[in-house]
């Protein structure tokens, strides 16, 4: 077996990156069979809008205390407001490339995989750098950063006063 040699920070987020891999599984089954079998049934758009928010759902709650543990309740109204506008965003953006392949051919079927894989990696970006960061909001930094002197800077010499 394949043993990775990591630093802490490093595992961390291998860790984090599975878990939201996980999660995003969630996400993609659960909407992707509301998609696939009541398209035929609803129509594209509104299959969509049910199936996603349903894997949306999923996808927050598991994001929310697994993956990113952003459970703070003073960050709550924060952190949905973000994953709300980024949701809508991401509905629009499923529509456009599954309504863009459906248009040269590509089943919903296999358009939904195609659609999955472009938001892998673009909620994975927008939920670690902007949706369920750290911070607080409102936090002050600092107006000049604090210097230090480099480690291999040896102090100045003090001189006894004769």
């Amino acid at each position: 077996m394949l043993k990775l040699h990591l630093k802490k920070k490093q595992q961390k987020e291998v860790t984090r990156i599975t878990e939201y891999l996980v999660t995003g599984g969630a996400y993609f089954w659960s909407g992707y069979f509301i998609i696939v079998f009541s398209e035929p049934i609803i129509g594209l758009w509104w299959a969509n809008i049910i199936g996603n928010t349903v894997g949306v759902t999923v996808n927050f709650l598991l994001s929310r205390y697994w993956v990113f543990s952003s459970s703070k309740d003073k960050q709550v109204a924060r952190v949905t407001y973000k994953y709300l506008v980024l949701t809508l965003i991401n509905f629009y953006l499923n529509f456009l490339i599954l309504s863009s392949l459906q248009n040269i051919g590509v089943h919903i079927a296999i358009g939904q995989f195609i659609a999955a894989g472009f938001f892998t990696i673009w909620n994975y970006i927008w939920y670690s750098l902007w949706v369920f960061t750290k911070g607080q909001p409102g936090h002050k930094h600092q107006s000049a950063p604090v210097l230090h002197r480099p480690k291999h800077v040896r102090p100045p010499i003090k001189r006894r006063k004769k």
